[in-house]
């Protein structure tokens, strides 16, 4: 089944003799040993067939081509005229504005509004390192603390 998967993703190149050869050999070969691929391989054959009969490619015209992109940037230096800023409302600020502050709002909110549950005493303490604190989580019920000492690192 793998090996199909792999097999059927190079066929097309294998069709046009572009793969490495050890890798046409081991695809020509499965290729030969498996029907489903062998239909796969005959399908993509008539389809290369369908294509080089009908269609008409030719070399495309490339003399001109150089000077038009000139002309197309002279062209368009002359033309356009300079646009100067304008302070123009535009939707897409105040939506944008008014996104961020309801952000803002939401944020100092979640971050100042009460954080814990009815119940639950919660202080903090200075360690007199600048970079700890210390944070107790208690019920008032209970003689349990938790005590969470932050910032002090490994350093």
């Amino acid at each position: 089944m793998l090996t199909c998967y792999r097999t059927r993703r190079r066929l097309g190149a294998w069709l046009d003799g572009a793969l490495d050869e050890g890798t046409a050999r081991s695809t020509a070969a499965h290729v030969a040993a498996c029907g489903v691929c062998q239909r796969e391989a005959g399908e993509l054959r008539r389809l290369h067939t369908l294509l080089t009969r009908t269609a008409d490619v030719r070399d495309p015209e490339w003399t001109g081509f150089w000077p038009g992109v000139v002309r197309g940037i002279q062209d368009r230096r002359v033309l356009a005229p300079v646009r100067s800023a304008s302070r123009r409302w535009r939707p897409q600020w105040a939506l944008g504005g008014a996104l961020a502050a309801a952000l803002l709002v939401s944020l100092g909110l979640w971050q100042f509004g009460p954080a814990t549950e009815p119940g639950v005493l919660v202080s903090s303490a200075s360690t007199g390192d600048p970079r700890a604190t210390v944070m107790v989580y208690g019920p008032p019920e209970r003689d349990v603390a938790i005590v969470w000492v932050l910032g002090l690192g490994d350093n």
